[in-house]
């Protein structure tokens, strides 16, 4: 796995929305954008990781800041996620896995003895000229809104 490195232009990317509707970072210039990767829809984890950004929309619309949540999964669970857990950020479907494998979070994992390709979390900060500015490589669901709010008031007002 390569990460995109930092300072230089963000990997575009144009992928269909939990409606279905196809969406590219390069619409998003002028504002902050938070990209990040979460490996399933409806899992607890990425659930806590989601909900958290739905009730930080306030402190994220006051900073200009766009929320992407990409995953592999087909628009039809995305909307189902979208629904259930009242989220009010987009979320993009990428199942050839092809944006996570530009971000460089698509890779080898383990869980409990097995191994598997899939997403790796992690999130990606793009200020407003396009520029990949933060990554966060170890991303902690719970508090997760709070380190992307923290990072972008410290580095991007």
């Amino acid at each position: 796995m390569t990460l995109p490195k930092i300072g230089n232009l963000a990997p575009q990317f144009s992928l269909p929305d939990q409606d279905d509707n196809l969406q590219s970072l390069k619409s998003l210039r002028g504002q902050i954008v938070v990209v990040y990767f979460y490996p399933k829809a409806l899992t607890p984890g990425c659930t806590v990781q989601a909900c958290g950004l739905r009730d930080s929309k306030a402190a994220l619309a006051k900073l200009k800041v766009a929320v992407l949540g990409i995953s592999p999964d087909l628009p039809r669970l995305l909307t189902r996620f979208a629904e259930k857990e009242k989220l009010n950020f987009t979320l993009l479907s990428d199942a050839d896995h092809a944006v996570a494998e530009k971000y460089g979070v698509w890779g080898l994992k383990k869980f409990m003895g097995r191994e598997y390709m899939g997403v790796h979390r992690m999130s990606f900060i793009i200020d407003a000229d396009g520029k990949l500015r933060h990554i966060i490589e170890k991303v902690n669901t719970k508090t997760h809104h709070d380190d992307v709010l923290a990072w972008i008031d410290q580095n991007l007002k």
